[in-house]
């Protein structure tokens, strides 16, 4: 019989904040001492109050003692001596739900919303493109092949112009990081305006809108954020554990049947690597064969890069096999590397940059170029 209790599943600390290293909206990077020594800590102020030095501060250590990559850090549970206020204003729905942090919100779809009754009949996302990928680490990739296209049409004669550059929302479900403010790249890249919106649906909180489903968030980037465009992939930190089912990217699948259901357009961004060292993630990832080809009920459009050599071809003979329900979409990657070296936040996937595991960022781009051609 499995059995855990409460001292197996948290390693619980307490510590003192030495500095501030950084912030961005919604999230303080910290140093802080505990009694094994000094290590890196995250604060969520809208949670946990905004920490100062010399402040004492309840740590969970969990994600630091096993070395996690993303959830390397201690995080933040409390300061208890200087709590912060009690939240204000209206917000019924609530998030992480019975857990000791769980947050009250205003969702877009409920009745004290002011943009209830825009969502209340709501069943529609109007034809609206929506890329789905499975990694984090996709989001800005997607954009830089979107945009790179949206610039070739701004280089085009006045007459032959389809009109500005469109509106970007992401939608983060919760099967990663459930605060999007974990995200340094949506910090950045809603400031410079590469993204309208951040949808947090689920149990995800702390973008620009909440919504209860992923189904709601896309109507809310439709309706709500007036998005042309939504991208749907985790937040960060994806759960794996080298079984065929027991990844958290089964979303892209469910995601896929979210976009149909609600006529919108599915683009299916491949997860595609040649530099992990995991035989499983070769080419196109078994997490994209089983989230398309077995999740993923409703047919979408499959984007699959036309990559150079051996492998570019083992790629294009991986993706057949999701040729029985989906339409395959072969997109040039020609100009996309340069595209995605002016990104405006750093690329990197599972500690690979961008020349490290160049396939996997320019089969993203691909699928933003590809969406990208369906406003024209």
């Amino acid at each position: 019989m499995l059995n855990a209790t409460l001292c197996d599943v948290i390693r619980w600390r307490k510590g003192e904040v030495l500095r501030v290293r950084r912030e961005w909206p919604g999230a303080m990077e910290l140093d802080v001492t505990v009694p094994e020594g000094e290590c890196r800590a995250l604060a969520y102020p809208p949670l946990v109050g905004r920490p100062e030095p010399g402040d004492t501060v309840l740590l969970n250590t969990t994600a630091l003692a096993m070395g996690l990559g993303t959830g390397g850090y201690a995080m933040v549970v409390a300061v208890p001596d200087r709590l912060p206020q009690d939240p204000s204003g209206p917000g019924h729905l609530v998030k992480a739900r019975y857990t000791p942090l769980q947050a009250t919100v205003l969702g877009a779809d409920e009745q004290d919303s002011p943009y209830h009754p825009i969502l209340r009949d709501a069943d529609s996302i109007d034809g609206m493109p929506v890329v789905v990928a499975d990694l984090h680490s996709a989001l800005p990739a997607v954009l830089c092949g979107l945009y790179e296209a949206s610039r070739t049409e701004a280089d085009r004669p006045e007459a032959d112009r389809s009109g500005a550059r469109p509106r970007v929302a992401y939608v983060m479900p919760d099967g990663g990081a459930l605060p999007a403010w974990f995200s340094m790249s949506c910090a950045r890249l809603r400031e410079l305006d590469w993204l309208c919106g951040v949808v947090t649906t689920g149990q995800a909180f702390g973008g620009d809108v909440e919504a209860v489903t992923l189904h709601t968030g896309l109507l809310a980037a439709r309706h709500v954020l007036g998005a042309d465009v939504a991208v749907v992939a985790q937040g960060p930190g994806n759960l794996g554990t080298g079984t065929r089912w027991g990844f958290s990217g089964v979303s892209a699948g469910e995601a896929v049947n979210a976009t149909a259901t609600l006529g919108g357009r599915p683009v299916a961004a491949l997860r595609v690597s040649e530099g992990d060292r995991r035989e499983r993630h070769i080419g196109v990832s078994h997490h994209s064969l089983t989230a398309y080809g077995r999740v993923a009920l409703a047919p979408a459009q499959v984007v699959v890069p036309e990559l150079p050599g051996d492998f570019g071809r083992r790629v294009a003979e991986q993706a057949q096999a999701l040729a029985v329900r989906h339409e395959l979409v072969e997109v040039p990657v020609d100009g996309l590397y340069e595209a995605l070296r002016q990104s405006p936040v750093r690329l990197s996937t599972m500690g690979r940059g961008l020349d490290e595991d160049l396939a996997c960022f320019l089969a993203s781009a691909a699928a933003g170029r590809h969406a990208a051609s369906l406003l024209t």
